[in-house]
């Protein structure tokens, strides 16, 4: 045991945890596959970097808006049941899509729609997931739940992508989503086994909502770790999330390596993304009440490698700067939401990890938009060139201001 707490791994002597984990790595995994079969889909009925920047857009979108205040009702709900609800929304909206591609009726305007019915389901999951998991150890695993979960993610962001990839081009994308779809089941069937630890009732479950609301907000506003970490977020979130959400652009648009391209960058986003998450295990457990500086500094270096993702006319090089790209965004993503979950009560973990999720959401949505804008507009390389030379100012100069 002694060994397991020194590795960063005590999350693991809690049966609910392990449970939860099993169950989380077939749905996550099925949220990786859709988030594929969608932007293959988007790239394949229209050529156009916009289109794909815009269903990006809007299946991230919903969080800016309902996110918050599906965290207020997460600090007042039974969070098991509120798991169980989203899980089988994003079920439904799955096999959505699969009725509508197999009946010919997913078009533009349907993909629209039923990405943006994703978003809303996912905008409600997100505190869902923040909330539950913390909740299934003693305070003392928390900072271990958030690295070992971040790995599960992330290593679903590896298979997935690469699994999609190989059935749109081996199977087709019938069999692609019909997959997706059954694999958010096992996940529904575990969650009916776990017992998450009770929140203590405290006033913030009898403030009118929109009170409760305010008092999130302003609980985040006045601590200085939360803003540096919100503001931090924002940046690394547009610029580095948003280029790994346009990556059909990438892949075939630029080296016209089919959807089998699309899942090997986004499978290697996702190992990047696998080995900042180790990193984060192996290391010394993280103190409470800071971001370390070299996930900063990894951050800084992630966007100042953007231009070179636009200029490179080397799938290799391009490869390898996609994986540091999802090394730099999952290993400050991880420690950002490490320092906010350390410092937080159970009773405003909702609301203060969903205005997280709105900034890092929204922060992506918009980035994923824009970049594909852009690259329409005035292309690839000048487009990365612009927004990653803007953006190492913008974080640099972020960075002094907050030291």
């Amino acid at each position: 045991m002694q060994s397991l707490i020194k590795m960063n791994l005590s999350a693991f002597n809690f049966r609910d945890f392990r449970l939860y984990l099993l169950g989380n790595l077939f749905a996550i995994n099925a949220l990786w596959m859709q988030r594929v079969t969608i932007g293959w889909i988007a790239w394949d009925l229209t050529k156009s970097a916009t289109f794909v920047g815009f269903i990006a857009f809007i299946n991230f979108a919903p969080a800016i808006i309902t996110g918050p205040l599906f965290g207020v009702l997460i600090d007042r709900v039974n969070v098991k049941k509120a798991a169980q609800v989203t899980q089988f929304s994003l079920f439904t909206i799955s096999v959505g899509f699969y009725l509508f591609f197999i009946f010919g009726g997913l078009n533009e305007l349907f993909l629209s729609v039923l990405s943006l019915l994703s978003g809303i389901a996912t905008s409600a999951h997100n505190p869902v997931r923040l909330s539950l998991a913390p909740r299934l150890v003693n305070h003392g695993s928390v900072s271990s739940v958030v690295s070992i979960v971040a790995i599960n993610f992330n290593l679903a962001r590896l298979t997935g992508p690469a699994i999609a990839g190989w059935l749109i081009a081996v199977w087709g994308l019938q069999i692609t989503l019909l997959a997706q779809s059954l694999l958010y089941l096992p996940f529904i069937l575990m969650l009916n086994l776990l017992r998450p630890r009770d929140q203590v009732p405290l006033k913030a479950s009898k403030e009118p909502f929109l009170a409760a609301l305010r008092s999130g907000v302003k609980h985040t506003l006045s601590n200085s770790l939360m803003r540096q970490a919100l503001l931090i977020t924002s940046i690394y979130a547009f610029l580095i999330r948003g280029t790994l959400e346009i990556l059909p652009v990438i892949a075939d648009g630029i080296f016209a390596k089919g959807a089998a391209g699309l899942g090997i960058v986004t499978s290697i986003a996702g190992f990047g993304a696998v080995v900042a998450g180790i990193t984060k295990v192996f290391t010394q457990s993280q103190k409470a009440g800071e971001i370390p500086k070299f996930v900063i500094a990894s951050a800084l270096l992630g966007v100042a490698l953007i231009p070179l993702v636009g200029l490179s006319n080397t799938w290799e090089l391009t490869v390898g700067y996609i994986c540091y790209l999802g090394f730099a965004g999952t290993l400050s993503g991880i420690s950002i939401q490490t320092a906010l979950q350390m410092d937080l009560p159970d009773h405003f973990r909702g609301r203060v990890m969903s205005l997280w999720t709105v900034v890092n959401v929204g922060a992506t949505a918009t980035g994923a938009m824009i970049l594909g804008g852009l690259s329409d507009y005035i292309g690839i390389p000048t487009a990365f060139c612009f927004a990653g030379g803007l953006g190492t100012v913008l974080l640099l100069t972020a960075l002094l201001k907050n030291r």
